[in-house]
């Protein structure tokens, strides 16, 4: 992050890539100072929020804690940002735990200077200049970031598509294949292409569900991915 002239914050949109290492930060959070480091080997759920105590965020954070338990089992961790302070974070959660009975088990930045949001390119000067839009980054167990979701300040994200698409990322990790359209764990996978003619008749007597020489799907073993 930057100062011009005026001293204005100057706010960094670039964006981090998919399949390098994730930005890496220390910062203060509902429950201590962290740093993306200490995740190391855990897959990671980074998301921002535009602001505490505002209807949409709240319900956001309702049910993130409620697929708090079903990231666990994926050996994934949650982990908010905001540009609001400590004190407001922890005041939001306490008031989310007394009003709707919810307790947060995640840990929430207080990003107060921008500088992680500044990192991921979290902040959109078309919508707003010092609000959070709905980022959110998947970084997987060794740091690398993995996929990232943006939506406006105005909408509200589908948790169960965040639990899919992690599933989906840690079958492909499992077991080198691609997934289809809506795919949903259990279902069939597809099988990247040959890349020689070897490859082509080596795969004929493998069992696939070919369609062509070029589009074929398998099954995977077990449920869904857990680690």
């Amino acid at each position: 992050m930057e100062h011009n002239t005026t001293g204005d914050y100057h706010i960094q949109t670039a964006l981090p890539r998919l399949n390098a290492l994730a930005p890496a930060f220390e910062a203060e959070t509902t429950h201590g100072r962290l740093a993306l480091e200490d995740y190391r080997g855990t897959w990671v759920v980074l998301f921002s929020h535009p602001a505490d105590f505002t209807p949409v965020c709240t319900t956001e954070f309702i049910e993130f804690a409620r697929m708090a338990p079903a990231l666990k089992e994926r050996n994934t961790e949650l982990l908010g940002l905001s540009i609001d302070s400590i004190y407001s974070h922890l005041a939001w959660v306490q008031a989310i735990r007394d009003k709707f009975g919810v307790e947060i088990p995640f840990p929430v930045i207080a990003d107060g200077n921008r500088e992680v949001a500044s990192l991921y390119g979290m902040i959109n000067p078309e919508e707003s200049s010092t609000e959070t839009s709905r980022c959110l980054f998947v970084i997987d167990d060794k740091g690398v970031l993995r996929a990232m979701i943006y939506y406006p300040l105005t909408t509200g994200r589908n948790t169960d598509e965040i639990l899919r698409l992690i599933d989906a990322l840690q079958t492909t990790d499992r077991h080198r294949v691609a997934t289809p359209a809506n795919w949903r764990p259990g279902e069939s996978v597809i099988v990247p292409p040959p890349r020689t003619v070897e490859d082509a008749e080596a795969r004929k007597g493998l069992g696939y569900e070919c369609t062509d020489w070029w589009f074929c799907k398998t099954t995977v073993p077990g449920p869904g991915p857990k680690g």
